[in-house]
């Protein structure tokens, strides 16, 4: 998940070799020739050089930029009901940058206001072919509107939104190959965490909006591929699982998706009681608070309850702080509330795994994974192998799930660089 996958994670360095004469392409070069040189100017510039700045921007709930109009359900899905011209952090960066207001549909068929953050490199496309489009996933992971990626990207100061800045050297990779990307705050309005139909609509629905924003210069020939971590793989999955029936005019090239949650009890089983029970506590909190029946709500004792109503719009680091080994049976008012079926029931629609992407993937997982159990990563994997998916998979050695997300970054851009210029893939399962 992107809130604990972001505490004390590295960064990788990603491929600069796109660079050429152009004195924009050399500018942006020098900003971000290596990943971990682009956080640190984007950390260091964001949060001390333009204190006023951030001030300056309103939360989600405060902007009524990210207000849904009264006929938004005549606009057809993905469709731009908005656009505003941005600056990425509210810097001066050699990067053409937008929010652009869409409408998508909820997981319930109710029209939603979705917010997406695309990006432009300056520099001419010199490639073949039109210019390709990343739809990177950062991982909201979260379940208020202040953690949007959205609010981060444009330089909101919410500690919240933290992820979107620790993700922002995978999406830096891109833009030094030349590449458009998309970052859309797929969890929608409601910050609907543990919502996979939700959060592919979102992500589907962001790739159109960018498709059809015209400053973006970007059409239908647009060779598009997604990528994301930990929670960000969920929604990329969740988008490549539902797109040939919600999306089938796009056609996405690939995807990369690593430290990718499967079984979302055993992932809260595993941290429970740790440092990370925070994480637990998320998942807990989003179930309860997405399913309102008195019924289920009576699993919660009174400290439960409380917690819903007290956190129920938190964000990912609020409650990782908030809930240092905390055990989640001390909130319900049945033994091993995880296992439980009644809360089994309402997780286990938002499991990944069928039907499996008809789009080439790069998966990847460290083997030591100390905060998303490999086990489920290796099991989705037999599933999606089992429906025939196109897989190269990859069971790191890197130790654990932080360094596993920088560490593997490279080989993750490599695998879109290739199924973007049309490299061919060989069918089926492969273990790298």
């Amino acid at each position: 998940m992107a809130t604990p996958h972001g505490i004390g994670r590295g960064t990788a360095r990603l491929d600069a070799s796109a660079t050429s004469e152009s004195p924009v392409r050399r500018r942006l070069a020098r900003f971000g020739s290596s990943a971990a040189a682009a956080a640190v100017l984007l950390l260091a510039s964001s949060f001390v050089t333009v204190p006023d700045a951030l001030a300056q921007v309103p939360p989600p709930d405060a902007d009524p930029f990210y207000a849904a109009p009264a006929d938004l359900a005549a606009y057809p899905e993905g469709a731009i009901v908005e656009s505003r011209q941005s600056a990425l952090f509210g810097l001066p960066l050699p990067i053409s940058t937008w929010q652009v207001k869409y409408r998508s549909t909820d997981a319930s068929g109710v029209p939603v206001a979705d917010v997406a953050t695309v990006m432009v490199p300056m520099m001419a496309w010199n490639g073949p072919g039109a210019r390709p489009l990343l739809s990177y996933q950062v991982a909201e992971d979260s379940l208020g509107s202040r953690c949007a990626p959205s609010y981060a990207l444009r330089g909101g100061g919410d500690p919240g939104g933290a992820q979107a800045i620790i993700d922002t050297p995978f999406m830096i990779g891109a833009l030094l190959r030349g590449w458009a990307v998309v970052a859309s705050d797929h969890e929608g309005p409601r910050s609907r965490f543990l919502d996979g139909v939700n959060s592919g609509r979102g992500v589907l629905d962001g790739i159109r909006a960018a498709r059809d924003l015209p400053a973006a210069g970007l059409g239908p020939a647009t060779p598009v591929v997604g990528w994301g971590y930990s929670g960000g793989a969920f929604a990329t999955l969740w988008a490549a699982q539902i797109q040939r029936q919600y999306a089938p005019d796009i056609r996405l090239a690939g995807l990369a998706a690593g430290g990718v949650p499967s079984n979302w009890p055993a992932i809260g089983g595993y941290v429970d009681g740790t440092m990370q029970a925070g994480l637990a506590m998320l998942i807990v909190l989003a179930a309860f608070r997405d399913n309102p029946s008195p019924a289920f709500k009576d699993l919660l004792n009174d400290r439960g309850r409380a917690a819903v109503a007290a956190d129920g719009a938190a964000c990912g680091p609020d409650l990782v702080a908030k809930y240092l080994n905390a055990r989640v049976d001390d909130f319900a008012s049945v033994p091993n509330l995880l296992a439980h079926p009644a809360f089994r029931a309402a997780t286990d629609p938002h499991e990944l795994g069928a039907p499996a992407p008809a789009v080439p993937m790069y998966l990847y997982h460290s083997t030591t994974d100390d905060i998303v159990p490999v086990a489920g990563f290796t099991d989705l994997l037999a599933r999606y192998c089992a429906q025939g998916a196109t897989i190269t998979s990859a069971h790191s050695t890197l130790p654990g799930h932080n360094p596993t997300a920088a560490g593997e970054a490279l080989g993750a851009l490599s695998y879109l660089a290739d199924r973007v210029a049309g490299v061919p893939v060989a069918p089926g399962c492969h273990e790298r």
